[in-house]
């Protein structure tokens, strides 16, 4: 199979794009690599079009790997004719494969393999012939013999339908035109399991239910799974057997006194044989495919959350939430440097709530605190009120924010954080956390497993490898985007750097902390393990704000460093004046053609569309180009809202039936898919993001429940999005 023009033609690429990338990925090279820095090579492809040939080649291979081998399988037996062989080659689908080879596969012992122990097989190839003229009760008594069991001509036609039920079952081209019918008209049904059916639980609404295969959406896929798995419910694939029962009668059943024989036989093939595995084949492909768009949402979540803007020169006091073990708070300086820890306790009655406030009070006015985080969790509303009372009563201009704090006691219990904090409680370790996600959302994130980030829908229900791969690209992307301070950045941020692993990472840290600063990117080679392979796929990634050479802060690779000069030179500046003179340079800069540039010094033209773009913005932070988070001074309470009322809120969380929105009360509102803006959309991504701050209007209020429903049409343009 030539995969390169398998992948061009499935992905709308040129084949010669195909072919360089995959080129450059069996050579070593890294997605983020490639996508920066090799984009003449591969016609500017992008990381996701990158991570999809990733995919379908690795698809492609493992096919091609099981047709070689289900190939030796059956010429090993003896049975690999040249039409079979031709029909595997051709297949395009692992489970087109498997059904080829399903008649050759090595059975446990069935009722087939039994009958044909017993010599029945020539009978039952007798019986599909069904010959016009012909009586299958003097055919059986050919087969009667007491040493094999064989005792009248019931048992012995018996033992031929079973050959046949296997035979029919095994039909590779049948099952799959009975698998590709059964999606087209078969229901997925739920029911409530017998003990369970009068106890309420999340799976109610699935007590009852039924939706054709072909329309039920992913995140009921994965809901029904669950409810299966926790033994609420019942689940199964319902198809009308008539119409595949038929469907087997037109190809196996003719006319004569055995077609009533082999019309049991057929019966007997889809009911005991066929339809048992193909309900769950296609249950496979539905969960597969719900997996899929499950890891989709959550890493399409994840890199919005970790591309939040930076909250930069600030002094922030977070919070980390509770009610008996009361609430920990740190205060941390502009830099993320610790500088005091504490706890209050200001949900324990009317004098500690007070006492809460003189030590918050003190905290923030001893070291300046511009903004207090306040984790998301359980407490955070209460504790909210808390802080804005305090900031009524004080009139200071010290605003507040919720942060998600999903995965802070994954990290306050992990091995980094005991490095960082070795003095301090577990519970101490989180509010400091928080404070740092406030201000470097990724620097802090990094530091724990991207699925403990909860920004996603079922994340839980889905196969934990698969998950981690998908969201290990995702923070691999957003912090070689980003790019990373070889000087503050910590080892679980570098081990994301585009060709470097944990070891090396750790390595990076042990050399500054013996050596001091790096001033130089070349001086990466001085790492151990850190080879030259390594240091070209990672130097363009790392910045050096105080180094020796101001192009090292930023993306222009050390390879292209001659050009940058060229170019500088061509203006009649140096790189030194990156620092000195950056608005002159800019300014002569904007005036350059690249494709002329591109021309005189013999170089692609993506590169040195690029080099002009980083020399213009040398330090660039791509985040820092984007609104700022929305700070609150009050809060706000169920009892505040009222249908028609709008406001202003942060999307926390998009999954596949709608978008939820902080607005200040104790839980998120929801704004269905329906709500989210006038024209119709086939997802909510297509509309908001994680961050996006956007208005909203009230539609619904269910104070018994806690639930908020609400509305952005003929709103939709007043979103700010953050990413």
């Amino acid at each position: 199979m030539e995969f390169n023009q398998v992948i061009a033609k499935e992905l709308g690429l040129k084949i010669t794009q195909v072919k360089e990338a995959v080129n450059l990925l069996d050579g070593g090279n890294t997605i983020p690599f490639i996508a920066r820095y090799r984009k003449e090579a591969t016609g500017e492809l992008d990381e996701n079009v990158l991570r999809d040939i990733v995919e379908r080649l690795d698809y492609l291979r493992r096919l091609d790997q099981r047709k070689t081998e289900v190939l030796r399988l059956i010429d090993e037996q003896g049975k690999l004719t040249e039409e079979l062989s031709t029909q595997i080659t051709a297949a395009t689908v692992l489970q087109d494969v498997e059904d080829l080879y399903r008649p050759y596969k090595q059975k446990r012992r069935t009722r087939a393999t039994i009958a044909k122990e017993k010599g029945l097989e020539p009978l039952a190839t007798w019986l599909l012939v069904q010959y016009i003229r012909a009586d299958p009760q003097v055919e059986a008594e050919k087969y009667l013999n007491e040493e094999l069991d064989v005792k009248s001509t019931e048992e012995a036609l018996a033992g031929a339908m079973d050959i046949i039920s296997e035979t029919i079952a095994d039909d590779a081209a049948l099952r799959k035109r009975i698998r590709e019918e059964t999606f087209r008209i078969a229901d997925v049904v739920a029911a409530a399991v017998a003990k369970k059916a009068k106890e309420r639980s999340t799976f109610e609404m699935y007590y009852d239910y039924r939706e054709p295969v072909r329309r039920i959406p992913p995140h009921r896929i994965l809901a029904l799974n669950r409810g299966e798995k926790e033994e609420f419910l019942s689940v199964k694939i319902e198809a009308p057997l008539e119409t595949l029962h038929r469907m087997i009668e037109l190809r196996y059943v003719k006319t004569g006194p055995c077609a009533s024989w082999v019309q049991k036989a057929a019966l007997d093939a889809y009911k005991r044989l066929i339809e048992p595995s193909i309900e769950r084949e296609v249950r496979a492909e539905l969960s597969d495919r719900a997996e899929e768009q499950a890891i989709k949402v959550f890493a399409a979540n994840l890199r919005q959350l970790l591309l939040q803007p930076p909250v930069r020169g600030k002094m922030v006091l977070g919070l980390d939430p509770g009610f008996r073990t009361g609430c920990k708070w740190a205060v941390v300086d502009e830099t993320g440097k610790l500088l005091q820890v504490g706890v209050i306790y200001p949900h324990s009655g009317k004098s500690k709530r007070e006492e809460a406030k003189v030590i918050l009070r003190k905290a923030i006015a001893e070291y300046n605190a511009n903004i207090i985080a306040i984790g998301n969790g359980t407490a955070s509303r209460e504790t909210e009120e808390v802080v804005a009372e305090m900031i009524r009563e004080d009139g200071i201009s010290t605003e507040f924010i919720l942060v998600s704090e999903a995965g802070a006691s994954v990290y306050s219990a992990s091995k980094l954080a005991g490095e960082e904090f070795p003095d301090f409680d577990l519970s101490l370790r989180s509010a400091v956390s928080i404070a740092r996600r406030l201000q470097d959302p990724l620097a802090e994130l990094v530091k724990i497993e991207p699925k403990a980030v909860g920004v996603g829908q079922y994340q839980h229900d889905v196969q934990p490898k698969r998950l981690e791969e998908s969201l290990h690209g995702v923070v691999e992307s957003c912090v070689n985007v980003v790019g990373v301070d070889l000087n503050t950045a910590s080892a679980s941020l570098l081990q994301y750097v585009a060709g470097l692993k944990p070891a090396v990472a750790k390595n990076i840290v042990a050399w500054r902390d013996e050596h001091g600063k790096f001033s130089r990117r070349d001086q990466l080679k001085k790492i151990p393990r850190l080879g030259a392979q390594t240091y070209i796929q990672c130097a363009g990634f790392i910045r050096l704000p105080d180094g020796i050479n101001p192009l090292e802060n930023t993306p222009v690779h050390p390879e292209s460093y001659q050009l940058a000069e060229d170019i500088l030179k061509k203006i009649s500046h140096t790189s030194v004046d990156l620092k000195d003179h950056l608005a002159d340079v800019r300014k002569k800069l904007a005036l350059l053609e690249p494709i002329e540039l591109a021309e005189e010094f013999h170089a692609g033209i993506p590169t040195v569309r690029d080099i002009l773009d980083a020399l213009q913005r040398p330090g660039r932070d791509p985040r820092e180009d984007l609104p700022r988070p929305l700070l609150r001074r009050d809060v706000t309470h169920m009892e505040d809202l009222s249908e028609g009322m709008i406001l202003e809120g942060t999307v926390r969380n998009v999954v596949d039936f709608g978008a939820f929105v902080d607005i200040g009360v104790k839980h998120d509102g929801l704004v269905h898919i329906s709500q989210l803006t006038e024209k119709f959309i086939k997802h909510p991504m297509e509309a908001v993001a994680v961050g996006d701050i956007v208005k909203v209007r009230v539609i619904g209020i269910d104070k018994g429940r806690d639930r908020v429903s609400l509305s952005m049409r003929d709103l939709a343009a007043s979103i700010t999005p953050v990413i």
